[in-house]
C-alpha cells in the first residue's frame, strides 16, 4: 500500500508534461516506460483500452482500481475523427474520472495507431503529436507500417526524432490484416535494428501476426488467427533491443489463449471494439467478446448497453449510409450519437459501466496485472527522478540498415513484405 506521504512525493515525480499541463491534479498520470519496464519486471500484459466513448474508460478506470493494476487508455489518430474523444478532451475526462474513484489508479494515456503514409503525414505529424504530449499524453504508437520496409523506418525515426524520450514508444511493422498475413522476423529485425542505429528505442513492438482490428465474422469463416510461434521468434529477435511484443486486435480472442500470451514476448494488449460492443449492447461471445452476428446483422440486447430505441436510430442511421448491419463501419456512429449517449438516464450509463467493469477485470487477471499499479508507484519512487527515459546504448551498425537491406528489397525476392499469405481481408484498422 501506497501511503500518504509517498503518494504525495510520487505526485512531483509524474512526467513533466503532466505536472505543466495538470498542475493541481492528483491523478496518477504515468509514462508508458514504467509501465512497459513492471509489465517486463512482473510477466504481466498492460491493458491498452481503445476508448471511443468516454463511460468506456470511466469503467475500465474502476476496474483497475479494484485489482490495482495499471492500464493505458488509448485512441487511435483515426479514431479521434470519427468519436467524440478527441486527443484535446481525454486528458481532461481522465483526470476528471480519476478524481471521481480518488485518484491513484495507475494509468497512462497512449496516442494509438498514429498513421504516417507520406512526407505530408510526417510533416503534419511533427506537428500535432508534440501538441498533444504538452496537453499530458504520455505514450506514442508511431505507425508508418503501411510503407515499404526502408520508408517505414525511417518515417517512424522522423517522427520519433520528436517524441521526448521519457515518453513512452511502440513502432509497427506489418499490416494488420487477419489470419495469414504475418510480419517476419527479418522485417522486425531491420526495423528495430535501424531504429536503434539511430539511437531510438521503442518500448513495444506492433506485428502483423494473425490478428485483425473489428468483428470476426464466423459465418463467413472468420476466426481468430494469432500466430504465437511467429510472435515468439519476433520477441526473441528483438530482445537484445530491450524491445517487447504490442498485441493488436485481441477483441474476439478467447481469454484463454490471451492468457498465454506473455509467453511469448507480449507484454502490451490491445482491446478496442470489445467497449463499443458493450456500449452498444449487442450479444458477444461469452469467452471472447466477438460479436455475435445472425443473418448478417449485430444482435441487440435489449437489457444490456443503449436503449433499443437509440440502436434502431444507429442502425436506420448506418443504412442511410450504406453500411452492412454487420459492418465496422458501425464504430462511425460514435461521433454522431455522442451527445445522445452522454446523456442517457443513469439507468443506462450504469449497465454500461457495469460491464465494462466486469470485462476490464477479466482482463486483467488473463493479463496477470493484478498489483501492477503499486508497483509503478514503487519504481517511480526508488527512482527519485520524474524522467522515466531508461539507460540505452546503441548497437546497431547504421550502414547496415540502408534502403538496399530492407527485407523486401533483397535480391531474388528474399525477406519479408508483410505478405507471406495473399489474403483478402477487409480492413477493420482504427
Amino acid at each position: 500500500m501506497i501511503n500518504a506521504v509517498e503518494y504525495n512525493k510520487f505526485l512531483d515525480l509524474r512526467p513533466l508534461n503532466v505536472t505543466r499541463a495538470f498542475p493541481a491534479s492528483r491523478f496518477a498520470l504515468v509514462s508508458m516506460k514504467d509501465i512497459a519496464a513492471v509489465a517486463v519486471e512482473k510477466n504481466a500484459i498492460v491493458m491498452a483500452a481503445n476508448i471511443r466513448n468516454p463511460l468506456s474508460a470511466l469503467g475500465i478506470l474502476r476496474a483497475a482500481k479494484k485489482v490495482d493494476s495499471f492500464v493505458l487508455l488509448e485512441l487511435a489518430k483515426s479514431e479521434a475523427g470519427y468519436t467524440g474523444v478527441n486527443f484535446r478532451n481525454l486528458p481532461w475526462f481522465a483526470m476528471q474520472f480519476s478524481s471521481s474513484i480518488e485518484d491513484k489508479t495507475v494509468f497512462g494515456l497512449h496516442m494509438d495507431h498514429y498513421a504516417i503514409k507520406s512526407n505530408s503525414d510526417r510533416d503534419e505529424a511533427i506537428v500535432t503529436v508534440p501538441d498533444a504530449i504538452s496537453r499530458g499524453w504520455t505514450s506514442v504508437a508511431v505507425d508508418a507500417s503501411h510503407n515499404p520496409d526502408y520508408e517505414n523506418l525511417i518515417f517512424t525515426r522522423d517522427l520519433a526524432m520528436h517524441i521526448p524520450p521519457y515518453i513512452g514508444l511502440e513502432v509497427e511493422v506489418g499490416e494488420i490484416k487477419g489470419a495469414g498475413v504475418l510480419s517476419t522476423v527479418e522485417e522486425a529485425e531491420f526495423f528495430i535494428g535501424g531504429l536503434n542505429s539511430w539511437g531510438i528505442f521503442p518500448d513495444f513492438l506492433a506485428i502483423s501476426n494473425g490478428s485483425k482490428h473489428g468483428t470476426y465474422d464466423s459465418s463467413k469463416g472468420e476466426g481468430e488467427g494469432i500466430d504465437l510461434r511467429r510472435t515468439g521468434e519476433i520477441a526473441n529477435a528483438i530482445s537484445q533491443y530491450n524491445c517487447r511484443i504490442a498485441q493488436h486486435g485481441i477483441s474476439g480472442t478467447p481469454l484463454d489463449k490471451v492468457g498465454h500470451f506473455k509467453e511469448y514476448g507480449i507484454n502490451k494488449g490491445n482491446v478496442g471494439t470489445l467497449w463499443q460492443n458493450i456500449l452498444f449492447g449487442l450479444e458477444m461471445d461469452p469467452d471472447s467478446g466477438n460479436a455475435v452476428m445472425e443473418n448478417g446483422s449485430f444482435v441487440k440486447r435489449s437489457d444490456k448497453g443503449i436503449p433499443n430505441e437509440l440502436w434502431d436510430e444507429i442502425v436506420s442511421w448506418a443504412d442511410a449510409w450504406g453500411y452492412p448491419r454487420n459492418s465496422g463501419d458501425y464504430k462511425k456512429a460514435n461521433l454522431p450519437f455522442h451527445y445522445r449517449i452522454m446523456s442517457l438516464p443513469y439507468l443506462y450509463r450504469d449497465r454500461i459501466l457495469e460491464e465494462t467493469e466486469k470485462w476490464a477485470l477479466r482482463f486483467f487477471e488473463a493479463f496477470n496485472s493484478t498489483g501492477t499499479g503499486t508497483a509503478v508507484i514503487d519504481r517511480i519512487l526508488q527512482r527519485d527522478d520524474w524522467n522515466s527515459a531508461p539507460e540505452r546504448s546503441i548497437t546497431a551498425v547504421r550502414k547496415n540498415y540502408s534502403a538496399s537491406f530492407a527485407p523486401d528489397a533483397a535480391p531474388y525476392g528474399g525477406g519479408g513484405t508483410g505478405k507471406e499469405l495473399d489474403a483478402t481481408v477487409e480492413d477493420f484498422s482504427d
